[in-house]
């Protein structure tokens, strides 16, 4: 469902920033069920998991609520074999995770502005859910980061309106995006910049998923849609006569693991336990087995409010 945004709306929102306190690698609600059969990782755990399930024994054994929202092809989307289940690269690397701490995950489908509030209000233990971890997100969850952020810009074929990147070529074009996406801020920051040089201001539609967005731009209602490149290449291949990617752009963004700010060791253990899959190659394995870009691939780190 398309939802409308007004001007005071647009001046309401901040973009976020992004400074972060580093851990490297090297160092040591909206709708759905909760649905269970998860998918079985793809490597076994390292053998440093049995150590940190000594460590944090509170989850093994356990049965976790991971909230996602489904509509992202190669990282988490309906299983079209089994509508019951999940498939893509953030339901195995959960999986993974999962297996080396020792617990199992079940999923609650929810918007994407929902993830957070879902888990804010206990209702789900984590969100992998191929979410931006900003500085403002982190007042409401902590972040476990683990993928670098490329940006893809999706138009009609052939470009119709010249759209190059988040910048001045989005001067009275229209934009489809996720209601939530950092990418919304982005573009209202050029509303006064396409003011003060006399050209219309670009305008949004706010979707609740990637297929709307999409839809959007082949109904000839949007003009772009800009969003992870790995969603936009799918897009283009799914659409390749009607849609292509006009560039991809760098945002100062990593994806994070987001988990209940008041659970510090469970942030804890789960980066632990994201250290070791790295270590094991099997972060880098499901990014091949998905088709996703490996420069994603980067070392985790904590973003927390402070």
């Amino acid at each position: 469902m398309e939802k409308s945004v007004g001007p005071q709306a647009r001046r309401g929102l901040a973009r976020a920033s992004l400074p972060r306190r580093k851990l490297m690698l090297g160092a040591a609600i909206a709708f759905g069920l909760v649905v269970a059969a998860p998918l079985s990782a793809q490597a076994a755990a390292p053998a440093a998991c049995a150590a940190l399930q000594e460590k944090y024994p509170d989850w093994k054994g356990k049965t976790l609520v991971n909230a996602i929202n489904p509509h992202t092809p190669g990282y988490e989307t309906i299983d079209p074999k089994d509508p019951s289940k999940y498939i893509g690269f953030d339901i195995d690397l959960g999986e993974a995770i999962g297996e080396c701490l020792g617990f199992k995950l079940t999923y609650k489908a929810v918007t994407f502005a929902a993830l957070l509030t879902t888990l804010a209000a206990g209702q789900a233990d984590i969100v992998i859910s191929d979410i931006y971890a900003t500085k403002e997100r982190a007042k409401a969850a902590d972040f476990i980061t683990y993928s670098k952020v490329f940006d893809g810009v999706l138009v009609a074929k052939g470009n119709p309106k010249g759209i190059n990147g988040i910048n001045m070529s989005l001067c009275g074009a229209a934009a489809a995006e996720n209601t939530g996406y950092v990418e919304v801020p982005l573009i209202q920051a050029l509303i006064p910049e396409c003011k003060k040089a006399g050209k219309p201001e670009p305008t949004i539609q706010l979707y609740d998923n990637n297929a709307n967005c999409i839809q959007a731009i082949l109904a000839g209602r949007a003009d772009t849609y800009i969003n992870d490149v790995n969603t936009v290449d799918s897009a283009v291949k799914a659409y390749p006569d009607k849609l292509e990617k006009a560039i991809a752009v760098t945002i100062p963004y990593s994806v994070g693991i987001a988990v209940p700010k008041n659970k510090p060791k469970f942030r804890d253990a789960v980066l632990a336990a994201l250290i070791e899959v790295q270590k094991a190659g099997t972060h880098m394995e499901l990014l091949k087995k998905h088709g996703l870009d490996v420069n994603n691939f980067m070392e985790p780190e904590i973003l927390t409010a402070d």
